[in-house]
């Protein structure tokens, strides 16, 4: 069989890499081995490749220069697609991958040979799923405590269905991965890393060393081992401690001249003969938060070292017998830690009967006895491809995980939980949740269920932690900004008593706080209850408050980001302002003289501020914004009879005319509106524009919305019935009663994440517009032409004849800002042209559109509008392969807008797009909005409001 393994660094210095080329060379033996590296950056490889495995970089970046390895590329070619993002992979999965490594991962993978794939992070695996022919068995390899992966392992919730086996180092990952995935779940398999075939040296045991290896990064908590070792240090000076590994120094460096053990801690750097190094080691330890498996632990044993581990997820109990091969302590105890230590230093006796039993234990995983296991698993997974309905079930699995996606989901996960200084927390976490049915563990985290939006979640974040320094007595201010969360300052001084605050105020709720250093990078997360044990809380630039919440679906998670900011203010060294860790919307620093005591009002209820914040500000958004909707039903029996009569053409008829999608309804525009009360609360009203149709499901009596006819706003009503949406363009600005500024959406189009108005119009009311890369071929309107495309040549002669500019791009599908006065002046300006598409019952050649490009045109050539930007997506629910990304939009929410819209040549059914449809939306979307009859929200806020 033929085997390719995905690296996205083949030549690093890393467990993952070591582990898969002893793989790749053992199998070589037997097989056609391939190991493909995404990038590559050494002269040679720092770990053997036996001469049989084919060994494929795609990508050097050797020199500083990005460039792929078969060469044929110009560099500024490839220095522009280097810095583009990658389309394949989302940065925070893996900020490794670009444009440019897309294209060659694409060329290798898409037509790739392969019998089985094997993908080695979460990354990977979206990229074999998205690339590779279905005939390819995929395995995805699992090197870390996919649990505990955060943002970067949300590939597997989204691709790990459409792998055919996922193979894991330890069983608790294996359990994890079984509930996050239900029926979805392809094959689990728990299957060790190997060690080293052949001759290993072996320790005496008598070399006065104990010997750590790993990346210095913070997971691997070397301080506690070198906080351990001082306990010992001066009672046998003969000892050494010897750390091997690359990363930042300097923290330890400090922590081991604060101790006085220059002489005998030392940093060494990473190497590439580790197996030598634990033969000069008498003890090993491992202090790490959580070890995925533990390769080092093993490499320890096989050269007869005993170690010393904190009993950490999720590795170290998998091969250390306590007692026997080692000692496990219980995880962040320095003081057991070093008794351990401590036992195996001063009794030689004990040292050697553990060094003894390690190497027998540990020949359990030699490679002799691990790579068979490999290669029966793969033999297996292609017998199972070449029999009968192994297509069925792998779609059958990519269904489950569509569905699974849509309903409940949330793994109850405890393993964030430990102890904090002096609070147990998860005897914390046992007391909060005991008879509470509205809370859930997600993401380590105990979390509330609850129908409430974001912006009402970052609201009642501001309150809790404002309570809790009323009740404290804490003086405090409210600092203003434009994001629709929320940020308090407090002076430096009060920060122990900001702590200890918070922890008395929730030692019984589910409220935690995320510590912030002044670069804004995340220090950790731990319940309030248990900050002051915190050390991070001593040196924190900010704090962030917040208790999680998540819809009763599940699919909706409200967490750190929508937290209350508390902020720690200092006094000037060079005189008396007030100086915070970043900008406000009045500068970094306030004069002591403006700090007068004021109020700032926020929903309602009112806020202890400062002057400065109560001001109008000149770059502040005051006017009010309404939102446009064009809307049709095209399944109305009504509407369907009137639009053929008005046609001339038969009722069959009617679906095929200019494509039924134009008109289908799939009650996008319930969900629409449902991501305005999710994540625009600024916005003021809602106009609905249709053709003598109305909702069903639509309170018409809520005071912000109202339903327009087409006869309302038509200025010749006599062209009227009109199914043309460039025709309904020309006329929404005649909407009686509409405001100045308003943003124009079409049902399909969607509000994906929170933000402000700003995203629209700057502060002095021009509309920001947003181009798209699409461009409008420099050609004469043709029949293959695509409408939008008609339409924008047609704009094109306009504006060439008003201002002797030629525009060549459209605009993103997304909503569209504009002023009614800037719409009055385009239909002056070009009034024979709006007056015929307005005219024009279906698409014409001679259309213009008006909303869509035209008038954002004409603003820009004449200082109307300016140039905007807005993350926005689309996706086609016509065409299976666009459907991955509706699972990447609901694992993600990264986008600030998307549309979803079908055309009449996708391989779709349309009753497959349906459920498809609502199951996303209702995933995405999944609180009834206030503008929906009888809804919970609609009751509650109409009675407070309005009736």
């Amino acid at each position: 069989m033929k085997i390719t393994y995905l690296l996205t660094w083949a030549d690093a210095i890393g467990g993952t890499e070591r582990t898969v080329l002893r793989q790749a060379n053992w199998l070589a033996r037997r097989h056609e081995v391939e190991i493909v590296g995404v990038l590559r950056t050494r002269d040679e490889m720092p770990f053997e490749v036996d001469p049989a495995v084919r060994l494929v970089h795609l990508l050097d970046t050797r020199d500083g220069v990005v460039r792929p390895v078969r060469g044929g590329m110009p560099d500024a070619v490839a220095e522009t697609l280097a810095a583009e993002p990658s389309t394949l992979v989302q940065r925070h999965w893996e900020g490794a991958f670009s444009a440019l490594s897309d294209l060659e991962l694409e060329r290798v993978l898409g037509e790739n040979d392969a019998d089985v794939v094997v993908t080695t992070t979460p990354a990977l695996l979206a990229v074999a799923a998205k690339l590779l022919p279905r005939r390819v068995v995929i395995v995805a390899q699992e090197h870390r405590v996919a649990e505990l992966r955060g943002s970067s392992g949300e590939p597997f919730g989204l691709f790990a269905a459409r792998a055919d086996a996922i193979a894991l180092l330890s069983q608790p990952t294996r359990d994890w991965f079984a509930d996050l995935l239900g029926d979805a779940a392809p094959r689990l398999v728990v299957l060790p890393n190997p060690i080293e075939e052949g001759y290993r040296p072996r320790s005496t045991r008598e070399t006065r060393s104990v010997v750590m290896a790993g990346r210095l990064s913070p997971e691997k908590q070397f301080e506690h081992a070198i906080a351990a070792f001082a306990q010992i240090a001066p009672d046998h000076p003969d000892w050494r401690l010897r750390i091997f590994g690359g990363g930042s120094r300097s923290r330890l460096e400090e922590r081991i001249a604060g101790l006085k053990l220059g002489n005998q801690v030392q940093l060494l750097g990473p190497t590439e003969s580790i197996e030598d190094e634990w033969a000069k080691a008498s003890v090993a330890m491992v202090t790490s938060r959580v070890e995925s498996f533990g390769l080092t632990l093993i490499e320890a044993m096989s050269a007869a070292v005993p170690v010393v581990a904190y009993d950490c997820p999720n590795g170290p109990r998998e091969v250390i017998e306590d007692g026997k091969t080692g000692f496990l302590v219980a995880p962040d105890n320095i003081d057991e830690l070093a008794a351990a230590l401590r036992k195996l230093i001063e009794d030689d006796g004990l040292r050697h009967t553990m060094g003894h039993a390690a190497l027998r234990d540990v020949e359990r995983f030699s490679v002799d006895r691990v790579m068979p296991q490999w290669e029966q698993l793969f033999t297996d997974l292609l017998a199972d491809r070449d029999g009968p309905g192994w297509t069925e079930r792998r779609f059958a699995a990519v269904a489950a995980n569509q569905a699974r996606r849509a309903a409940p989901n949330v793994v109850p996960s405890k393993a964030a939980a430990r102890s904090v200084g002096t609070v147990d927390v998860e005897a914390w976490a046992a007391g909060v949740e005991a008879g509470r049915e509205d809370l859930i563990w997600t993401r380590g985290q105990l979390t509330r269920l609850r129908e409430s939006t974001p912006y009402e979640v970052a609201r009642d974040n501001l309150d809790l932690t404002v309570e809790s320094l009323d009740t404290a007595g804490i003086d405090y201010f409210l600092v203003r900004q434009m994001s629709p969360t929320f940020r308090v300052a407090v002076r430096e001084e009060a920060r122990q008593s900001v702590v200890a605050a918070l922890a008395r105020r929730y030692a019984d709720r589910p409220v935690y706080v995320e510590a912030f250093d002044q670069r804004n990078r995340t220090m950790g997360v731990w319940p309030a209850a248990a900050t002051p044990g915190v050390t991070a809380m001593a040196t924190a630039s900010w704090l962030r408050v917040f208790e999680p919440a998540m819809t009763l679906s599940q699919t909706l998670r409200m967490g750190t980001i929508y937290g209350c900011a508390v902020e720690f203010w200092h006094t000037a060294e060079e005189g008396t302002d007030l100086c915070g860790p970043s900008r406000t919307l009045v500068g970094d620093r306030l004069a002591a003289e403006s700090l007068t005591p004021a109020v700032v009002t926020v929903g309602g209820k009112s806020y202890r501020s400062v002057d400065p914040f109560t001001r109008r500000l000149a770059d502040e958004i005051t006017f009010p914004i309404d939102l446009v909707y064009t809307w049709v039903d095209g399944a109305d029996p009504a509407w369907a009879r009137r639009r053929a009569q008005a046609l001339g053409i038969g009722y069959a008829e009617h679906d095929s005319l200019q494509g039924a999608a134009r008109f289908r309804s799939r009650d996008e525009l319930r969900y629409s509106l449902r991501s305005v009360d999710l994540f625009a609360p600024w916005a003021n009203r809602i106009w609905i524009v249709t053709d003598d149709q109305v909702p069903e499901w639509l309170d018409t009596t809520h005071p912000k919305v109202r339903i327009v006819d087409h006869r309302e706003i038509f200025t010749d009503p006599g062209v009227l019935p009109t199914y043309n949406s460039h025709a309904i363009e020309t006329q929404l600005h005649h909407i009686e009663g509409l405001s100045e500024h308003f943003v124009y959406l079409n049902d399909d189009v969607f509000f994906g994440r929170l933000f402000g108005p700003d995203m629209f119009f700057n502060p002095g009311g021009l509309p920001k517009s947003f181009r798209s890369p699409t461009q409008i071929p420099l050609t004469s309107p043709n029949l293959d032409d695509e409408a939008f495309a008609v339409a924008g040549k047609n704009n094109r002669r306009l504006l060439e004849e008003a201002f002797g500019k030629t525009l060549i791009h459209a605009f993103l599908h997304a909503p569209h800002a504009h002023r009614r006065s800037t719409l009055y002046e385009v239909e002056a300006a070009f009034p024979e042209a709006v007056r015929q598409t307005a005219a024009n019952r279906l698409r014409s050649t001679d259309d213009v559109s008006m909303l869509s490009s035209l008038a954002h045109h004409f603003g820009l050539m004449s200082g109307r509008t300016t140039a905007g930007s807005v993350r926005c997506t689309f996706a086609n629910v016509g065409l299976a392969a666009h459907l991955p990304r509706l699972d990447s939009l609901l694992a993600s929410r990264a986008f600030d807008v998307f549309c979803l819209n079908d055309y009449h040549d996708g391989d779709v059914p349309a009753e497959d797009q349906a459920r498809i449809l609502e199951a996303f939306l209702g995933a995405y979307f999944p609180i009834a909005s206030q503008f929906e009859r009888g809804s919970e929200r609609n009751l509650r806020l109409s009675t407070a409001a309005w009736r």
